[in-house]
Order: structure tokens, then C-alpha cells, then sequence
């Protein structure tokens, strides 16, 4: 069990890299060469790659819960606001939860960080 995440482009490099030091598979949207995209490719990218988007962006809150809505498949989004959950804590519980899920878990589901 494991997943892959996909890290919105306003997420801060030290998430990125922190997660990367403790083993986690994770790909930035600039890495990607995606900056720039609007949030509805950025979250179709994610479920293009297989890999769940994590984001500090309120918009994919709308996006999600309007596929949830709709009854449109996607692969999952964890969303930690900024003011709730320090970078710290961000990559402790996505450290967490990229080891001991899979992408069934994340199906059609929004996951808000902190744990």
C-alpha cells in the first residue's frame, strides 16, 4: 500500500522536500512543467498521472466538491489551509497517510489536513 501525490503549485518546497526525504513519491505540478494551468487540468493531470493532489488552494475545494456533485470520477484531493497547518505538520500526516493508503481510499474523496 502506497500512493503517489501531486503537489499544486502554490504548495512551499520544503513540503516537497521534506516528503521526498522520508521516502514518498511525489512530483510537483512545476516539475510537471504545468505551471501556469488552470486548477481543472491540474486536478485532470493528477488523475491522468494516478496520483493524488495535494493542495493549500481553496479552488480545488470547489472543484472537487462540484465532481462530487456531478458524480464525476477523480482521483482524490488532501487540502490543508494555510493558516491551519504548518509545513511541519503537513508533511508529517501526508507522510502518514502516502504509506498506509492506496488510491481506492482516495477515490472521489477530499481529505483535510491536519489530521
Amino acid at each position: 500500500m502506497a500512493i503517489s501525490l501531486y503537489l499544486d503549485e502554490n504548495v512551499p518546497r520544503q513540503i516537497l522536500l521534506g516528503l521526498r526525504l522520508r521516502g514518498i513519491d511525489v512530483l510537483s505540478v512545476q516539475e510537471d512543467k504545468r505551471s501556469g494551468d488552470p486548477d481543472p487540468l491540474v486536478l485532470a493531470r493528477a488523475n491522468e498521472l494516478e496520483r493524488v493532489l495535494f493542495t493549500r488552494d481553496d479552488d480545488f475545494l470547489a472543484i472537487a466538491n462540484q465532481l462530487l456533485q456531478q458524480e464525476t470520477k477523480f482521483i482524490g484531493v488532501i487540502y490543508a489551509a494555510q493558516q491551519l497547518a504548518s509545513i511541519g505538520t503537513c508533511v508529517r500526516d501526508l507522510e502518514i497517510i502516502a504509506k498506509v493508503s492506496d488510491l481506492d481510499d482516495f477515490a472521489n474523496h477530499i481529505q483535510y489536513l491536519p489530521l
